[in-house]
């Protein structure tokens, strides 16, 4: 088995292929605007995962799985070229999710920001229940009108 660190210093270097190659050897007009965001390598150096995005909507994501899938050897042969290690690693791409999540990130956030400005408009006219400060504070309790107190100050002779 290898180290980690060696995986990834495989997988930093096969990213940095694959994107070349895509934008420089790959002339597959179903391939859109495409990015590479990740790779990982399995631990016996063997399998790579391959993250990419594409800008556009589902029919230019499709064609471009498609083209990627297509391309599939060649991007695989000129990373054994590249890379020189002993068995090339198989190329497996999976769209990543990342702009899926961002994007429910960003609608949740709006839909908070949305209920934040409801609070705030509604708040606007509102009076408090009780006092403005409901904190009492030293001074009060000095001027207590009967002079009692409802601490227990300790036991009391009779």
């Amino acid at each position: 088995m290898t180290d980690n660190a060696r995986a990834r210093k495989l997988a930093d270097r096969i990213q940095v292929v694959v994107a070349e190659t895509l934008d420089r050897r790959i002339k597959d007009p179903r391939l859109g605007f495409v990015t590479i965001t990740d790779a990982r390598v399995t631990g016996d150096l063997r399998e790579a995962t391959v993250f990419y995005t594409v800008y556009g909507d589902d029919e230019e994501r499709a064609a471009s799985a498609a083209a990627l899938e297509s391309a599939k050897g060649v991007l695989r042969s000129e990373v054994g070229r590249q890379t020189g290690v002993r068995y090339t690693p198989s190329l497996a791409f999976v769209p990543d999710a990342l702009p899926d999540n961002a994007r429910t990130i960003e609608d949740l956030l709006d839909k908070a920001r949305a209920r934040d400005a409801e609070v705030r408009q509604v708040s606007t006219g509102a009076q408090y229940a009780g006092e403005a400060d409901p904190y009492r504070k030293p001074e009060d309790e000095d001027e207590d009108e009967d002079g009692s107190s409802d601490e227990n100050e300790g036991p009391t002779s009779a």
